[in-house]
C-alpha cells in the first residue's frame, strides 16, 4: 500500500464489453494493471520496463495501420492453456489462418475450441505460446490486434437496458471508430433488426438477441470475425440471412473464423476445415481435398428376388447383404484405384441376379469428423 510510483498513467478501456484500468508505474520493479469489469478484480502483470525509462505512450497508430503482406491473416504459433485446476484446455496448438477464407473449427464439446478463439480475442490469457492477429501480437499489440477482430460469443451478453441502435453505435466507438450511421443501418437492415433499433434488447427474443450480438461484431468493420456457435437457437430464417451476410462479408475481403454443431453449415459455407479434439488439432485441410481423401462411396443394388447370402464368385469385391437380402452394397474409394463397378454389374448379370435399381451415395463431412473423433480418442 505504502510503494511509491515514479510515473504514473492512467488509461480506461472498454474491450468486448469488459471495462478494463490499466495503471503504469514502478512497484518493487514490476507493472501492474489492476483490471475491473463486471467480475472481481484481478491483477494482471505487464512486460517490465527498463528501469530509469520514460512510459511512452504511442496514440499515433496510422503507420501501424499499413496492410500486411503475410498470407496467413492469423498465425497461432506453440499455443498451450493450462487452467488452475490442472485442466489443460490446448496442448500445443499451431494455426495458420488465410486472409480472406472461412475457416470452419469443428470439434466435440470440451475439445477447447472456445479456449482458442478466447486467447485470439484477447479474452482468455494463454500460458504458452503466440498469436499474431493480422500482424499485430494480441499481447503486445492489443489494442490494434483487437481493433481487427469481431467476436460473436455463444454466450447472450449484452445490456439488456440499451436500445439496439444505442448499444451497435457504442461498440464501435470502443474500438476508436468514428460514427458511421450508414454502416450500421446496413447492418441491422441485413440482420432484420432496423425496424426494431428504438427497442430495448431486453424485450426481445432470444433469436433477436443473437442478431444483436452478430451486429455489435460487425459494428467496428472487423477484417476478422469470429463466429462461436452463432446459430444455436436461432431460427431458420435468420440462418439463412447470417449465412447470406458471411458470404458478403467474404466477398469484401474478411475472414470468417466459424464453430458450430450444424456440420451442414460447415461443409456447405467453408474452404478449409480444422477439427480439434481433447486441446489439439488434429487436422486442417481444404474441404474439398478432405471429401477426396477421406470421403467414401457407396453403391446401393436393390434386388428383384431376395438372396440369402454372397455368392461366392462375388467375394472378390467385399460386398455387404442387407439383412432382409434385398440389397448388395459395395463401398468403395473414389480417391483410390478404380472402382471395379463395370466388372461387378457383369458379374452379377452372369449369376442370373437381376438388379430392380441403383443408386450412389457419398460420405458427408459429417461421417468425416465423426471417424476422425473416434480415431482421435
Amino acid at each position: 500500500m505504502g510503494a511509491k510510483f515514479h510515473v504514473r498513467v492512467t488509461l480506461e478501456l472498454c474491450n468486448f464489453g469488459y471495462w478494463t484500468t490499466y495503471v503504469y508505474g514502478e512497484k518493487h520493479g514490476r507493472h501492474f494493471a489492476p483490471s475491473r469489469s463486471r467480475g472481481p478484480r484481478i491483477k494482471t502483470p505487464l512486460p517490465p520496463r527498463p528501469q530509469g525509462e520514460p512510459v511512452v505512450l504511442n496514440l499515433d497508430h496510422r503507420n501501424d495501420e499499413i496492410e500486411h503482406a503475410a498470407p496467413s491473416i492469423i498465425s497461432v504459433k506453440n499455443l498451450t492453456k493450462t487452467y488452475a485446476s490442472g485442466l489443460q484446455a490446448l496442448k500445443d496448438v499451431n494455426l495458420e489462418i488465410r486472409r480472406g477464407e472461412i475457416f470452419a473449427l469443428l470439434g466435440p464439446n470440451g475439445a477447447g475450441k472456445t479456449t482458442l478463439i478466447g486467447i485470439i480475442c484477447g479474452l482468455v490469457r494463454s500460458s504458452e505460446g503466440t498469436v499474431i492477429a493480422d500482424g499485430h501480437d494480441i499481447v503486445t499489440d492489443y489494442r490494434l490486434a483487437r481493433t481487427k477482430i469481431g467476436l460473436v460469443p455463444q454466450e447472450l451478453s449484452t445490456d439488456m437496458f440499451e436500445t439496439i441502435w444505442a448499444t451497435v453505435s457504442f461498440s464501435r466507438g470502443l474500438f476508436g471508430k468514428p460514427p458511421k450511421p450508414a454502416h450500421l443501418e446496413k447492418v441491422l437492415r441485413e440482420l432484420s433488426l432496423w425496424d426494431k433499433r428504438h427497442q430495448k434488447i431486453m424485450t426481445l427474443s432470444g433469436g433477436m438477441k443473437r442478431r444483436v450480438l452478430i451486429a455489435k461484431a460487425l459494428s467496428h468493420e472487423p477484417e476478422i470475425l469470429f463466429l462461436d456457435e452463432p446459430t444455436a437457437g436461432v431460427d431458420v430464417e435468420l440462418r439463412r440471412d447470417m449465412w447470406a451476410m458471411v458470404r458478403s462479408l467474404r466477398s469484401l475481403g474478411v475472414t470468417i473464423i466459424l464453430t458450430t454443431h450444424y456440420i451442414e453449415e460447415a461443409e456447405q459455407m467453408a474452404d478449409r476445415i480444422g477439427v480439434m479434439s481433447k486441446g489439439e488439432i488434429i487436422l486442417v485441410e481444404d474441404k474439398t481435398k478432405l471429401m477426396q481423401k477421406l470421403g467414401k462411396k457407396q453403391l446401393s443394388l436393390q434386388l428383384q428376388q431376395l438372396l440369402t447370402k454372397i455368392p461366392e464368385q462375388l467375394t472378390q469385391y467385399e460386398l455387404e447383404l442387407s439383412k432382409d437380402g434385398g440389397q448388395l452394397i459395395y463401398n468403395f474409394d473414389a480417391r483410390g484405384e478404380r472402382p471395379k463397378i463395370a466388372d461387378l454389374l457383369r458379374d452379377i448379370a452372369e449369376l442370373g441376379i437381376d438388379i430392380k435399381d441403383l443408386q450412389t451415395c457419398e460420405s458427408s463431412l459429417e461421417d468425416i469428423f465423426v471417424n476422425l473423433v473416434r480415431a482421435h480418442s
